[in-house]
């Protein structure tokens, strides 16, 4: 789809400059923005797709947080944690004027979505869980903690697509190498040595593995703040982070959330897959 978003800023409260996405959306739309936000080492351009068809309808914005894509750097890694990436995005909201919204996050995104409904209930009109929950699996912890911060470069996009593939083969089996380039074309940038490099601050591992940063603590009670928000909880069958067993507690703490799995998949989902992208048009018809 074309691009049909408009490139802007914001600024953190400690200085940072920081970018988002503005769909602007149908002209005349007053209603709830959709918020897209993305996962640890992601960036905006993995709602690219997504965005531009919810855009038909809805505004969406997308962040990327500090020290991923565009956004500046944290001279601090130790800000690079969840409760400040929604410090960061709450002064996104005010400057932007946005009292409700409906939330897509992704993994990180989804822990996001649940402070942010934590600190201000009743503002979330519905949102998207991909592939997370209150409660994590240390498996796909440990599994995300051997790769992230890890500072390779390659020299062309095959080479990277390659690595990708030895990372991640095991959540993505079907993927062929043109879906491995694209991957890498999405977490991936050319970088000022002429090398493709991960887009994001490698010091991000730093905080990830101190307990508490990967997830924060007493998740069930932030999740509580979504009873009877109007929710798509979306697995992949193959995930390590999002049991089936916290599926299930999910949906018994929020009997408005719709579970739907992704097969074939791990974590995460693209959003992008047939199963995802319906079960989102039938949660914002609703909205």
């Amino acid at each position: 789809m074309a691009n049909t978003y408009e490139d802007r800023n914001w600024t953190s409260a400690d200085g940072l400059s920081l970018y988002y996405r503005d769909y602007a959306g149908p002209d005349g739309y007053d209603g709830p923005p959709v918020l897209c936000l993305h996962g640890l080492t992601r960036n905006s351009r993995d709602f690219a797709d997504l965005a531009a068809h919810l855009a038909q309808t809805r505004r969406v914005i997308v962040p990327e947080m500090r020290g991923r894509g565009q956004s500046d750097y944290a001279p601090d890694s130790a800000t690079y944690n969840p409760l400040q990436y929604c410090a960061d995005v709450e002064a996104l909201l005010s400057e932007l004027g946005v009292t409700r919204f409906i939330s897509v996050g992704t993994s990180m995104g989804g822990l996001m979505t649940m402070l942010l409904a934590a600190s201000k209930p009743g503002r979330i009109a519905a949102c998207v869980m991909n592939d997370i929950g209150p409660e994590i699996n240390p498996v796909g912890i440990e599994r995300i903690s051997g790769y992230v911060g890890q500072a390779r470069s390659y020299p062309t996009w095959i080479h990277a697509a390659r690595s990708l593939a030895e990372v991640h083969s095991a959540s993505f089996p079907d993927y062929d190498l043109e879906d491995w380039l694209d991957a890498a074309k999405q977490g991936l940038v050319v970088s000022q040595n002429g090398r493709i490099s991960h887009d994001y601050d490698m010091a991000i591992a730093d905080p990830f593995k101190e307990p508490g940063n990967a997830a924060p603590p007493d998740l069930w009670g932030a999740y509580e703040a979504l009873r009877d928000v109007p929710m798509v909880l979306i697995r992949g069958e193959l995930s390590d982070l999002l049991t089936p067993e916290t599926v299930t507690q999910m949906g018994v703490r929020n009997p408005a959330m719709t579970a739907v799995t992704v097969p074939r998949i791990g974590h995460a989902p693209t959003l992008d897959e047939t199963e995802a992208r319906a079960a989102i048009d039938a949660l914002l018809a609703k909205v």
